[in-house]
């Protein structure tokens, strides 16, 4: 049967996440099916709207979804 793992960080600890993926991946023996991932942009943090144009973002969350199947 087909299950769902969930990683979520934040863009600017890709390296992080990354690594956690990967070290999931080696412990749980796990059968990937598929791997996919999405950034999702944020608001300008409260306070920030007089600095637009100098880099005020906050960082963006990140997730990946991992389908896979539970070794036998």
């Amino acid at each position: 049967m087909q299950q769902v793992k969930i990683f979520k960080s934040l863009e600017s600890d890709v390296t992080a996440l990354e690594e956690e993926v990967n070290t999931w991946i080696r412990k749980s023996g796990a059968k990937i099916v598929a791997i996919t991932g999405n950034i999702a942009p944020q608001t300008v943090p409260a306070g920030a709207g007089d600095s637009l144009g100098k880099g005020a973002f906050a960082p963006s969350d990140v997730i990946i979804i991992v389908v896979y199947v539970k070794p036998s």
